[in-house]
């Protein structure tokens, strides 16, 4: 059975998903999970756009050492240097290197012959191959490329030291039968491509990401590159659990394995969804809700006879059990930190005293507190930053009726440790609690996006809030939860207010290091 690589670029074309905006220390517990997950490949980010993100690469380079990780680089000396500095402390670091090859790209955006991007594309992979062992190189819009153009100019990136060649459906236009004829195609007519691996790189604008890897899979691809849940750029990438349990599912057509752990797939997609605040659609393929959910009779029936009848995909299979208590009120602090190992945080004696006190105060609350309820807490704790300056809600009331204008009182501490309390009024009680906010907040804060969502089941669930909003004039997406709706959306609007002052902190001391 041949082994085909997964290669996840959650942290870089999934971040690029509009509204999603991730610190430095979600996407450290992103690349730990996906680790766990078992991917081969992992793309932590774009280190020359911004010193965050290569900050952020630095660390999970230096972090994760059960697979390789990589940066996406541009066909310039700058950005493989920056990469190398981001990458080199790494297990068995490596560059991704992009430069389009369709005639739209290099006409209109490169403003350069066919010769001039087949020399650029030489002179960078063997600068990048000086530096780095692997390198990989992406032709952008190879889909709409000339095929004879691409037999060039890989087989001489294959002679300047590719060892991996990526074919990109970049826009997301092609079907299966043309994205397999292509690869076919270049597998048969470029003659040194037995020294290295062929890469699938699939978007979803026409629905066919997963369809598209996989009939590349078949015609000569060794790598697939996709992301957690699907995310990413406009429709998104290629649904990576999607390829994995397809490929375990279907054995009998394709003859081809990973080295994921199918059984961390739900953890995965739980924990991307919730860190990036883009919600899994109930009907999502693997991880949705109702994948597992059968409504009509007939084949509620069946199932109950036979599971196979009716489920092609057990819920084990990728990490889904049964959601039961798995800890109460009078579980001790050992048993608590015995059930943050089984999640696979670390957490140091700060956080897991502060995770440990936000457990005990929900058990005084719920009647159960499930697995999603302790995955809530662990992540917003191990995901805060310590010891920053922020703004943090106190306290907040407020006054609703039908005859009522809703009035919402907070009282807030601010980034300089003094408290500060006002009054104001909206035409429904989350716009009055952001109304106030507001007038507590120093700047122009302007709410773009608003989602609520239940953890887990029944009467006294916690309701979880995503928020997008601009703070003078910079993107910032929050997250909140807690029993009470109001509450969660006042933690979420915080948090996103705070990410920015955290920015803006690291900013201010990126300038001082200079």
């Amino acid at each position: 059975m041949a082994h085909v690589n997964v290669f996840d670029t959650t942290l870089r074309d999934g971040e690029q998903s509009a509204g999603v905006n991730l610190n430095r220390l979600e996407k450290i517990e992103i690349a730990k999970q996906l680790e766990r997950l078992g991917v081969d490949v992992m793309e932590a980010g774009f280190p020359a756009s911004s010193q965050d993100d290569f900050e952020a690469v630095k660390e999970i380079a230096n972090t994760v050492r059960g697979c390789s990780v990589t940066g996406l680089a541009r066909a310039h000396r700058k950005d493989i240097d920056r990469a190398w500095e981001a990458l080199k402390g790494g297990a068995e670091p490596r560059i991704h290197i992009f430069l389009a090859t369709s005639p739209i790209h290099m006409t209109h955006k490169l403003k350069k012959t066919p010769d001039e991007v087949v020399e650029t594309a030489v002179e960078m992979v063997s600068y990048a191959k000086e530096k780095f062992p692997i390198v990989q190189w992406s032709a952008e819009d190879a889909c709409r490329s000339d095929l004879d153009f691409l037999v060039h100019i890989i087989e001489k990136v294959i002679d300047a030291g590719a060892s991996v060649i990526n074919l990109p459906d970049t826009v997301g236009y092609t079907t299966p039968d043309e994205y397999g004829k292509m690869f076919r195609y270049v597998t048969e007519n470029v003659p040194n491509i037995d020294k290295v691996i062929l890469s699938a790189h699939c978007h979803n604008d026409l629905g066919m990401a997963v369809s598209n890897s996989l009939a590349a899979i078949e015609n000569g691809a060794r790598q697939i590159e996709g992301t957690i849940n699907g995310i990413g750029e406009r429709a998104g990438n290629a649904a990576i659990e999607e390829i994995g349990v397809a490929l375990e599912i279907r054995k009998d057509r394709y003859d081809y394995q990973t080295n994921l752990v199918l059984k961390e797939i739900k953890r995965t997609s739980d924990l991307v969804s919730r860190l990036t605040g883009m919600m899994v659609p109930g009907n999502k393929a693997v991880v949705g809700r109702n994948a597992f959910a059968h409504e009509s009779g007939i084949h509620q029936d069946g199932v109950l006879k036979e599971s196979t009848t009716y489920e092609i995909i057990t819920p084990s299979m990728v990490g889904i059990d049964s959601n039961r208590m798995v800890l109460g009120k009078h579980s001790g602090r050992h048993a608590f930190k015995e059930k943050v190992k089984e999640f696979g945080f670390e957490l140091n004696e700060s956080k897991l005293k502060e995770a440990f006190e936000s457990f005990k105060n929900l058990t005084g609350k719920k009647k159960e507190v499930t697995d999603d309820d302790l995955f809530a807490i662990l992540t917003d704790t191990q995901t805060e930053h310590d010891n920053l300056p922020k703004y943090k809600l106190q306290a907040f009331q407020v006054q609703y009726g039908s005859i009522n204008r809703p009035t919402a009182t907070i009282l807030l501490t601010q980034p300089n440790g003094e408290e500060a309390e006002k009054a104001n009024t909206g035409e429904g009680s989350v716009e009055a609690i952001y109304n106030t906010l507001d007038d507590l907040i120093e700047g122009d804060v302007h709410l773009i996006d608003y989602q609520l969502s239940s953890i887990g089941r029944g009467r006294d669930a916690l309701a979880e809030v995503h928020v997008q909003l601009t703070v003078n004039g910079e993107k910032a997406s929050g997250r909140g939860s807690a029993q009470d709706v109001l509450e969660a959306s006042a933690h979420a609007f915080l948090n996103a207010v705070n990410r920015t002052l955290y920015r803006e902190q690291q900013k201010v001391y990126q300038k001082a290091q200079v």
